[in-house]
């Protein structure tokens, strides 16, 4: 371990060594990918701290951080912020302690409230708090259609046969322009803030090989729902999707999943990552109805300047008037407003 440093990512040569060291790391995520770094950037304006661990000059270890700071959500050191999964991922427990203690470090010059890691699993760390809010929803699904199809509970099996019966048609895009009409449609009806969309643009541009946008319309053409996936090992991850307030009329949400397992199938990917969802809440519930089981996810916090746990879930008692009143927005007020407050919700 002598040899053992800790530094920052910062030349762009790094890039392809952090990025082979994430796809051949089983501990790894998608949201490790260091092109992460410069989209936060790019559609936030947060800066990024991407730490990672080398010994004779190749990487063992890597701890990548985003800073976001709010008067209204708090000051945070985040691994990673706008994703699902973050974390440490190293070669051994003494790499993951020096980037822990690291990553410690820079919280408190940057003098943050807290240091959070997205962990999917709860590693050991004396000195940190965990909160279990959140569960993720995987499933490996087959090669085969028809048996997809069987697999998923009778009662949404019927849902997606309402689609199929429906007669509507699916298109694999690269824009965003009918994905951010659906998808800024439906976090209004839920009352949150839509992030912008370039922040979109810039997700197709940085991961173009890996994601991409599966749009349903009716057998009129008129849009219908529409999600942004991206795909990473042997795994699909749906993870920005909504609907016109015609999906519900013609099961358009459900199709679109169905739709999108049978397009991964052809993309040769076998696992469903479904995402994460609150305890309890309707995503919650219709995760489960496809027949998925849940998973607990470890979010881990290390406190600089807090005093206790932060809670800045949409479930805090303390929202539930702006949301109510964010719901009532006309659509085209809540684009042009919601980017303003979504890019510090991190």
């Amino acid at each position: 371990m002598n040899d053992l440093v800790i530094e920052e990512l910062s030349n762009e040569s790094d890039i392809a060594a952090w990025n082979a060291y994430v796809e051949q790391s089983a501990q790894a995520t998608f949201f490790h990918r260091a092109e992460w770094r410069d989209v936060i950037k790019q559609s936030f304006g947060h800066n990024s701290y991407y730490l990672q661990a080398k010994q004779s000059g190749q990487i063992v270890g890597v701890l990548p951080l985003g800073h976001v700071a709010s008067w209204l959500f708090g000051n945070a050191l985040i691994s990673v912020p706008f994703c699902v999964y973050g974390g440490v991922v190293a070669d051994n427990s003494a790499i993951q302690r020096a980037l822990l203690d690291k990553a410690v470090e820079l919280a408190k010059q940057l003098q943050v409230d807290y240091l959070e890691l997205r962990n999917q699993q709860a590693i050991t760390i004396e000195g940190w708090q965990e909160k279990s809010l959140y569960v993720t929803f995987c499933k490996t699904i087959s090669d085969n259609d028809e048996e997809n199809l069987k697999a998923i509970p009778r009662k949404q099996r019927a849902m997606v046969r309402k689609g199929i019966k429906s007669e509507l048609t699916t298109t694999v895009e690269h824009s965003v322009e009918n994905f951010f009409q659906a998808y800024s449609t439906s976090v209004r009806n839920l009352g949150t803030p839509v992030f912008p969309k370039k922040y979109f643009k810039v997700l197709l541009e940085a991961f173009t090989n890996d994601a991409d946008v599966v749009t349903i319309n009716d057998k009129h053409g008129n849009l219908v729902a529409s999600v942004l996936s991206f795909y990473f090992k042997n795994q699909v991850l749906p993870y920005y999707g909504g609907g016109t307030d015609l999906a519900r009329q013609v099961a358009g949400n459900d199709y679109m999943y169905w739709q999108l397992m049978c397009h991964a199938v052809e993309k040769g990917k076998h696992v469903f990552d479904f995402g994460r969802s609150k305890q309890d809440t309707g995503a919650y519930s219709f995760k489960k109805n496809w027949g998925f089981s849940a998973e607990p996810l470890s979010y881990q916090y290390y406190l600089v300047k807090a005093k206790a746990l932060p809670n800045v879930s949409p479930t805090n008692p303390k929202y539930q008037l702006f949301i109510k009143l964010w719901q009532k927005l006309p659509l085209a007020v809540s684009q042009l407003l919601g980017p303003m407050i979504a890019k510090n919700l991190g």
